[in-house]
């Protein structure tokens, strides 16, 4: 199985560092942006299949970032983070395609059981569209589906 990368988007240069080393303890690869302008640069090189997004950054804002994010790479699953929170920024990410959020200090037993049910989510639709693509070519083929 796939090993799962995640992004983590913040401004806070001490949670960057202290969570992805935390979750690299733990196996999973973690990359890290301290903007919004940094995470889709990152997206451009590098397929990542979870990102936790900041809400409140300088410039780019995680609302702004959110809306590139699922217009570029849809299959990429966003859960967002908020110190700010208001039901008013986390309907509004769902809407905009996030999977979940979270408040703000956030246990690393949050972190993982997010991450782990967003890669799940992931994994999941990338396979359907393996299955379909398969099914498309046997099709040409002649072969039964």
């Amino acid at each position: 199985m796939k090993k799962m990368k995640i992004l983590l988007v913040d401004d806070e240069e001490r949670l960057l560092s202290t969570t992805k080393k935390l979750f690299e303890k733990m196996g999973i690869e973690a990359l890290t942006a301290n903007s919004g302008r940094d995470a889709l640069e990152t997206l451009s090189t590098t397929d990542v299949d979870v990102i936790f997004l900041d809400i409140k950054m300088p410039g780019m804002d995680g609302i702004e970032t959110l809306q590139h994010i699922k217009n570029n790479y849809p299959l990429t699953e966003v859960i967002i983070l908020t110190g700010h929170a208001t039901m008013e920024t986390a309907v509004e990410g769902l809407k905009l395609g996030a999977i979940d959020y979270l408040i703000k200090p956030v246990s690393m037993k949050d972190f993982l059981k997010k991450a782990e049910e967003a890669f799940e989510k992931v994994s999941l639709q990338k396979q359907k569209i393996r299955s379909a693509r398969m099914a498309e070519v046997g099709g040409e083929q002649g072969e039964l589906r």
